[in-house]
């Protein structure tokens, strides 16, 4: 796209923090912020978020591994409530400046970042318009039925009063195998019906749907050829000095379309194999915090299983997450946590048996804030120290050491189905390696007012053998955003 407008975004997205500022006191923010915008008895509302993000993809001669470029995306829905009933129909119109047109290397290097991402999967096209969401729900007692298009997180079926508990849930549980892969300019939407009975003391929630396209691909309409169908037990427990959160759940995956699957066997193995997926994930997690000494302890298990068909192959694969940390009672709220996660990788390409853990439907940025890996054949080792030296800002830093479980499988990036040609996963070869590599990252978010919000994001990695047998050039990388959110 033409440069003006690349450098017109890079000021919008510096100067509407400082200009919100000046022109903003606390009272008429929060007014503001509490009073919707009406037509009648319909609530208009929506947001746009603008990004500027600078790429330093591992390196290679093959093709642009450093770019800049920047998206936009506009939200915008009409909603009405009622006693026992309530509608939301929610427009999007995502806009993508600059992308790079020479970023996507030979195989093994592929794509070089998600500028490379969205240039695959939307050519020189850079603007869309479509329907995001369009739903009714039916509201009981304690039970309701929502009917249409809509977001779905999995793990996000309640949500707790303790702070430090919603965050865990937000940041370490929700969206680990189903979510609408917000980070991305066009996100993902789910058309089907969504069932929840909800009281203090459960929550059963049921959903059966289908995913839209989008994600990468500017064109969101059309549904794909893939069935998900989730049922989960939610009860959330409460005591005077603790709270905490259990789930057990079960996800049925199903996937119809004939494209060339993700996965270690040869290729021509892979061609022949045109069969549906069909994979079955039983699991649950717990997360509690508790009052410990002057501050608050919290810890977190996650595990699932997997069985079922990877089209000719029988598919056994699973995963477990384990984390704890202490939050200390000090004026800008130290929050240090540490945790390890495992998903199995497959061992052998050539026998009957597909053993690597399958994310499905998520949103992997959540797990992968620098997003060149996700949770399929993965060890991930972290450290995490938060702070919060304003009632306004938000800081946060990581320091992960990745490696593959299995050097005879793949490295994996991707957050499933998004278009009906392409699997949706992307697959590098390890070349019998192990070692990923070391992630540091350190983010910034500032709440401006009550509606806009401000964030600034770095991360560099140092890869492992894996990273520099298949990028000899270099194998370190580096990632770099500005993001403004203005909700109304």
């Amino acid at each position: 796209m033409t440069p003006h407008k690349f450098w017109f975004l890079v000021l919008y997205l510096c100067a509407v923090p400082l200009t919100a500022v000046a022109q903003t006191n606390p009272s008429t923010a929060t007014a503001s912020a509490s009073t919707p915008i009406k037509i009648g008895s319909v609530t208009v509302s929506g947001s746009i978020r603008g990004r500027l993000e600078s790429w330093d993809w591992f390196e290679t001669s093959a093709a642009k591994n450093e770019y800049n470029f920047g998206a936009a995306t506009l939200r915008l829905s009409l909603s009405q409530q009622h006693e026992k009933v309530e509608w939301q129909i929610e427009g999007a119109a995502p806009l993508l400046l600059n992308l790079p047109t020479n970023a996507i290397a030979p195989a093994p290097q592929g794509q070089l970042g998600l500028g490379a991402s969205y240039f695959a999967a939307n050519g020189n096209r850079d603007a869309s318009v479509f329907l995001k969401q369009a739903f009714v729900r039916f509201k009981g007692k304690a039970n309701s039925l929502k009917l249409g298009r809509f977001e779905f997180s999995d793990g996000a079926e309640t949500m707790p009063t303790d702070g430090a508990l919603a965050t865990l849930k937000r940041d370490h549980i929700s969206q680990r195998l189903i979510g609408p892969f917000g980070f991305p300019h066009i996100g993902r939407s789910l058309d089907g019906a969504q069932y929840v009975y909800n009281t203090k003391q459960h929550n059963f929630t049921f959903l059966a749907a289908r995913p839209t396209e989008g994600v990468f691909q500017l064109r969101g309409w059309n549904e794909l050829d893939v069935d998900v169908y989730y049922g989960a037990y939610t009860k959330p427990l409460k005591t005077k000095n603790s709270e905490s959160d259990m789930r057990a759940f079960v996800v049925h995956y199903h996937d119809g379309r004939r494209v060339l699957k993700t996965d270690n066997r040869s290729l021509a193995l892979r061609a022949a194999d045109l069969e549906k997926i069909r994979v079955t994930t039983f699991g649950g997690h717990y997360i509690a915090v508790a009052k410990a000494g002057a501050g608050k302890a919290d810890v977190l298990l996650w595990g699932a299983g997997q069985v079922g068909d990877w089209g000719r192959l029988n598919h056994r694969a699973g995963a477990v997450a384990a984390e704890a940390g202490y939050q200390f009672n000090a004026k800008v709220k130290p929050w240090l946590r540490g945790g390890y996660f495992r998903s199995t990788g497959d061992g052998d390409p050539n026998d009957a048996t597909h053993g690597t853990f399958f994310q499905m439907l998520p949103t992997p940025r959540i797990y992968a804030r620098f997003p060149f890996f996700n949770l399929m054949n993965n060890e991930d080792a972290f450290v995490q120290l938060r702070l919060k030296p304003h009632a306004k800002m938000n800081l946060r830093t990581d320091l992960r050491h990745l490696r593959l479980s299995n050097k005879n499988d793949l490295w994996f990036v991707g957050g499933g189905a998004f278009q009906p040609q392409t699997f949706g996963f992307i697959g590098r070869t390890s070349n019998g390696k192990q070692s990923l590599g070391t992630m540091v990252d350190v983010s910034a978010d500032w709440t401006v007012t009550p509606t806009t919000t401000f964030t600034v994001y770095w991360a560099g990695v140092r890869g492992g053998e894996v990273a520099s047998s298949i990028y000899p050039g270099g194998a370190t990388a580096r990632l770099g955003y500005l993001e403004l959110t203005k909700r109304f």
